[in-house]
């Protein structure tokens, strides 16, 4: 029997080694099989991730307008975009400013959620995390230009690492549960 030694990529006539106590070999056809066991074959899919960051961008927008209207909405006249993408009413002096700021904070808590659902590993949480900061960022770009408030970007950043590391540890929790096994024992 012949193995493919993963450090030199040549095959080795050892055994590769045991899982819960069968013996694998592994063969260079099934090599990429056997990288990705637990997740199916790894294909890089361009429609996925775009997907992917379609829905998340829609559900943190649909969130933060959520959380918006009703840490925001009761305090002002008429919630508007305004509160989304203007860096200026991002602040900590008036109490609707904190109320913003809550709002962005429970968004970053619900897209971790998010990305627990629908990105499912946590090695990619990062990734789409940034996305969608990078993406918001854009907007605000376009919408009020470039951010010059220090408020904004430590509310965008502290929502960026928790969304981030939140969503990484929820991931990380479902990756790391026990693979039930049935015993054909009856």
């Amino acid at each position: 029997d012949q193995k493919l030694n993963f450090k030199t990529g040549r095959k080795d006539s050892k055994l590769l080694g045991c899982l819960k106590g069968l013996a694998i070999y592994i063969s260079g056809s099934s090599r990429k099989r056997f990288n990705a066991m637990f997740y199916g074959t790894i294909v890089w899919d361009p429609w996925l991730i775009v997907s992917q960051i379609i829905c998340l961008q829609c559900l943190y927008y649909l969130s933060l307008g959520l959380f918006m209207w009703i840490l925001v909405g009761s305090r002002v006249p008429r919630l508007t975009v305004i509160y989304f993408f203007d860096y200026s009413v991002v602040s900590t002096s008036t109490v609707t400013g904190w109320c913003i700021m809550g709002a962005f904070f429970l968004n970053a808590l619900a897209g971790a959620g998010y990305m627990f659902l629908l990105v499912e590993r946590a090695k990619k949480c990062l990734d789409f995390s940034a996305t969608v900061y990078i993406i918001h960022l854009f907007l605000c770009l376009i919408y009020g230009g470039w951010p010059s408030s220090i408020t904004w970007w430590v509310s965008n950043g502290i929502g960026l690492a928790v969304m981030a590391l939140l969503g990484e540890w929820l991931c990380i929790r479902r990756e790391l549960r026990d693979i039930p096994i049935r015993s054909s024992r009856a």
